[in-house]
């Protein structure tokens, strides 16, 4: 396939960790296709891991408020950073929060036609706000939690904010489970969330990567090998199996269960996600403005 851009060995690059030639030669191999170059590159021993993550691109800000056993998190986007620093945006967005907790709003459109502190809806104060700052505001995502148990939030730098609910446990330790959560980003909670087919891939890759002695070795001992290394990986991807961000030495899960604790729910959410923001060349556009290229 002769059609390999630069952009896609670059995508492949950050995802994988490996050299420039072997991913294009991956891409290649694989007609173009990059999940399928990844996969073909850590079957190749040329890659550990996917380091694939969510883009993130749009400015803006993740809000929070909590009170009697509810929480909830608001992510609302502007186009600038500078804007998304700006006084009026800040105070809108802690408006946006209050309105989202006190509402009982369960999703983003009911947020938005909730009744707004001064008169009119959410969304008619974003309007008024775009009108003021002439940038585009977008109230994008919320996430709600209600539990009679403990609930803990923690926002980092305003770009990650984190809902943790818990059965038992204290305050300090939900809030705790939070922040490990907005730092390490497990993609599930428990080995028994990780979908089946996410082990069975990852069962092929441990065994394409074995040397042919250790292929060689009976069928049970063989199968402790690839089961061990299986368990670490999935230990790796759940919250539970993770070493716990406030105490390296034990995982999350016996933390809470110094604590008689356990996680009912959690909620993670960052700024931008799934957004892809538009590359602009600002010396190409004033070249052309001026009329030179």
């Amino acid at each position: 396939m002769s059609n390999i851009s630069a952009q896609m060995v670059k995508e492949l690059r950050e995802r994988s960790g490996a050299g420039m030639m072997e991913c294009k030669k991956a891409l290649v191999e694989n007609n173009g296709d990059l999940d399928a170059a990844m996969e073909w590159l850590r079957k190749s021993g040329l890659a550990k891991a996917d380091k694939k993550a969510s883009r993130i691109a749009a400015e803006g800000r993740i809000v929070t408020d909590q009170a009697s056993g509810k929480a909830v998190l608001v992510e609302i986007n502007c186009e600038t950073d500078f804007v998304g620093k700006d006084a009026s945006f800040l105070k809108f967005s802690d408006a946006v929060a209050e309105v989202a907790l006190k509402s009982g709003a369960a999703d983003i459109d009911a947020l938005k036609a909730a009744a707004y502190p001064g008169g009119g809806t959410v969304e008619d104060a974003a309007k008024a706000l775009i009108a003021t700052i002439g940038e585009k505001i977008d109230v994008r995502r919320m996430a709600r939690i209600e539990n009679d148990g403990v609930i803990g939030n923690y926002i980092h730098g305003g770009r990650i904010g984190v809902l943790v609910s818990l059965k038992g446990g204290s305050e300090e330790l939900a809030k705790g489970i939070a922040m490990h959560v907005a730092a390490m980003n497990p993609a599930h909670v428990r080995a028994e969330d990780v979908p089946a087919e996410f082990v069975a891939k990852e069962k092929e890759i441990a065994l394409s990567l074995m040397s042919e002695k250790d292929k060689a070795k009976p069928a049970e001992i063989l199968e402790k090998i690839i089961s061990g290394k299986i368990h670490k990986i999935v230990s790796e991807v759940t919250l539970l199996g993770q070493p716990y961000v406030l105490d390296t030495n034990v995982t999350v899960a016996e933390a809470l269960k110094k604590e008689g604790a356990d996680v009912i729910s959690v909620v993670r959410l960052a700024v931008g996600e799934g957004i892809e923001k538009v590359e602009e060349d600002f010396a190409a556009e004033v070249m052309k403005q001026a009329g030179l290229r």
